[in-house]
């Protein structure tokens, strides 16, 4: 019996040092996954014609800033569309006004992140998350981050939200550009510290 119970507990050990090492593979893929998007998206707005480092006007290029990759700032939720879609007017940078529709909103612990539906210049439909925190004007950009959002039209699906991928809007590189800036509403009392940060210091 005591070779049977050893055996038992020594194969209960070897079961979790294998989950142990399995989560550290899987979170070392996912940290070199995200790093190897970083790298190419400097590649790409270090060179591309398009980028804002070089369209609208020249802007010396250093290599964006970001804070490390961190699992702690993924999230699951369903998206809870909003009964009312009301129409809101969000103000951009240089002052103009910009209307989206509150399309429906993303749980963060016990905070909501607002998605807003968008009419783009060619007529195209495009859901946008854009967001401030505690980290606003300390070290991220301080009019705040956007996230790209896909919307599915499946009610129970779960999204991912992952911080690691938010991003300063153009408008942080140059001032040739104008961005939307975030609402009230669109503040998360918490400090994201995952994603880009400041560009200009």
């Amino acid at each position: 019996m005591k070779t049977i119970k050893s055996f038992t507990t020594f194969a209960a050990l070897l079961f979790v040092v294998a989950t142990i090492a399995s989560c550290s593979k899987t979170e070392s893929e996912y940290v070199a996954k995200v790093e190897a998007y970083r790298a190419h998206k400097d590649s790409l707005m270090q060179f591309a014609q398009n980028s804002p480092f070089n369209f609208k006007e020249k802007v010396e290029f250093h290599p964006l800033k970001y804070y490390d990759v961190d699992t702690n700032f993924v999230f699951k939720s369903k998206l809870y569309l909003y009964p009312e879609q009301d129409t809101i007017t969000v103000y951009g940078t240089k002052g103009e006004k910009r209307k989206a529709i509150k399309f429906g909103y993303l749980k963060i612990k016990d905070e909501k992140l607002n998605v807003y539906k968008n009419l783009g210049r060619d007529g195209e439909i495009y859901y946008g998350v854009w967001f401030t925190d505690e980290t606003t004007n300390e070290t991220t950009y301080g009019v705040g981050r956007y996230l790209d959002f896909e919307y599915n039209d499946n009610p129970d699906f779960v999204y991912t939200i992952d911080f690691n991928y938010a991003y300063n809007p153009y408008c942080a590189y140059s001032a040739a550009y104008s961005c939307a800036i975030p609402t009230k509403e669109d503040h998360l009392s918490m400090k994201i510290e995952a994603g880009e940060k400041k560009f200009h210091d």
